[in-house]
């Protein structure tokens, strides 16, 4: 079946309104277990961060090399469950021709130049690109190839400092902590872009969409945020 021809808008006029605006119970659960999740994996991705950079800071390089690979996995774990919502949000869009409210990315939320970059890229197309839905598209896109881009520096400098080879220890860790900074602003976007989607979804499409979420996400996590239980790590 081809692509639906409707276009659903919000009932509000800016994200910012967006952000604020009450969901009906349905919506507030998937949007509440998604972000929860999200938030969890962060947190858990922060505290490995700041034991390595401690690590480091004494010396103790050692381990600080197997938390550095730690901190790697757990990258990856926060950018695949970011890149699933993205990936979510987008297959539905396309599909039913939901078009939520959608600010372009701001290049001064990111520290790194790889993610600056293609944030600045992405705003200045996003003042010629009139039409909301390729607006919206435009910046999905721009999320996953900054997620996907800071996966693959994390894994650069990890591969040294787990192998030993790095010279500068104390660098390496402080751009570790610059891409995750990154890695959490594109949290917060997604974050922000899936409460936009949830004002725009019609009501009797909530189903399709939760079925297509929670298809792409493992299957104990998929079964809490099926009943609407805040998903914790384990």
């Amino acid at each position: 079946m081809g692509p639906c021809i409707k276009r659903a808008l919000s009932a509000f006029h800016s994200v910012r309104e967006d952000w604020f605006a009450w969901l009906p119970r349905e919506k507030d659960h998937l949007f509440d277990a998604t972000r929860t999740e999200l938030e969890c994996s962060n947190l858990i991705l922060c505290v490995t961060l700041d034991e390595g950079l401690s690590l480091c800071a004494r010396g103790e390089t050692l381990l600080a090399g197997e938390q550095a690979a730690v901190f790697a996995d757990l990258f990856d774990r926060l950018a695949i469950r970011l890149l699933v919502v993205i990936r979510a949000i987008h297959e539905h869009g396309s599909h039913f021709g939901v078009v939520p409210n959608v600010a372009p990315l701001d290049p001064s939320n990111f520290r790194g130049t790889t993610a600056q970059r293609i944030s600045v890229t992405s705003s200045l197309l996003s003042k010629v690109l009139f039409a909301a839905r390729s607006r919206f598209f435009h910046k999905l896109r721009a999320l996953g190839e900054i997620i996907e881009d800071l996966q693959g520096l994390v894994h650069e400098i990890v591969e040294e400092l787990s192998s030993g080879l790095s010279s500068f220890r104390n660098r390496d860790w402080r751009q570790l902590e610059v891409l995750a900074y990154d890695l959490n602003t594109c949290m917060g976007e997604t974050t922000v872009v899936l409460k936009s989607f949830f004002c725009a979804l019609p009501t009797e499409e909530v189903e399709t969409f939760r079925k297509r979420l929670l298809s792409q996400v493992p299957a104990l996590q998929a079964d809490k945020l099926q009943r609407g239980v805040p998903v914790r790590e384990e």
